[in-house]
């Protein structure tokens, strides 16, 4: 249920301050909290509780202002909580009575703040802090502020929504290394292979899988890798993976089929490794649509220093 609360702050003077705190009433955070029109807000937002019963919402006051304090000054929510502890000026700007020491609300609760604020409540008040914020706009000559004035009195430019296309955006993959990929690679056949035979009672091939993982670690805990290291440890994971590739091959010929995940799974690393085969066989590091994460293939790298 929602209560709306008796106007105990009325403004900046009505703050309660303990004895000896002097706070300055042109801060910019007083300023814009004179400008929102919290009532206006607090009557939508009252909608959101039809219900007479049940625990008393936090007023729409400090929700609003929480989330607003968090967007402008990009804090997580525990640091959020923390600094409107500590900070007077943003105990003013969302709604207590007075200065306090204590937490205002959980770091949990702004959760629940997100979640009640409808995007419509957010944007509009989005909408009425830009059109209202006067400390913001640039000045102007007299002479050209006469003639806008006169001209256009109620036109209103940079109007509509901006639409922004990333063209590109980190991801979390791990550094993409031709050794390491191919290992990897190497790993999920071997897997596909165990399921296979377990699946359809097959006997299951010699696959080398020690060997090739004791040759992997050999080159990755190696701390200087000279070129002709990088192509012969390339040279002994490309082996591992075309006998992988053939076993399926030959077991997709005969009648055995993969599952829906495998299948994608197979066609990622059978163009990883025509790739990788390529790279080396060409001596290069350039190959059109390289693959650099088997789990995210469709990842493109893009020249370094670029972003």
């Amino acid at each position: 249920m929602y209560r709306p609360l008796d106007k105990l702050q009325h403004s900046f003077f009505d703050f309660n301050q303990p004895l000896g705190m002097h706070m300055n009433p042109k801060n910019r955070w007083v300023r814009l909290a004179d400008r929102i029109p919290w009532d206006v807000f607090e009557e939508k937002y009252a909608e959101l509780f039809p219900s007479s019963t049940g625990n008393v919402a936090k007023p729409l006051r400090m929700a609003l202002g929480s989330l607003i304090i968090q967007k402008k000054l990009l804090f997580s929510d525990r640091e959020l909580v923390e600094q409107i502890t500590e900070n007077p000026y943003l105990q003013y700007f969302i709604g207590l009575p007075g200065y306090q020491e204590e937490p205002p609300f959980d770091a949990s609760t702004l959760t629940l703040f997100r979640k009640r604020l409808t995007h419509e409540i957010i944007m509009e008040a989005n909408e009425y802090i830009l059109d209202h914020d006067d400390e913001n706009t640039p000045p102007t000559s007299g002479a050209g502020d006469a003639e806008s004035s006169g001209n256009n009195p109620d036109k209103r430019e940079n109007q509509g929504t901006l639409t922004v296309d990333a063209t590109c955006a980190p991801v979390n993959i791990r550094y993409p290394q031709d050794v390491s990929l191919l290992n990897e690679s190497r790993e999920k056949l071997e897997v596909i292979i165990y399921r296979f035979c377990k699946a359809y009672n097959l006997k299951l091939p010699r696959r080398y899988s020690r060997k090739a993982r004791k040759e992997y670690l050999a080159f990755a805990k190696s701390r200087k890798h000279t070129t002709k290291q990088i192509r012969k440890a390339i040279k002994k994971q490309l082996s591992f993976v075309h006998r992988d590739l053939g076993y399926l091959e030959q077991y997709m010929s005969e009648g055995y089929a993969p599952t829906r995940k495998e299948i994608s799974l197979l066609l990622t690393i059978g163009k990883l490794y025509e790739q990788q085969k390529y790279m080396y066989e060409n001596k290069t590091h350039v190959v059109e649509n390289r693959i650099v994460s088997i789990s995210q293939p469709w990842l493109r790298p893009i020249i370094r220093g670029k972003a």
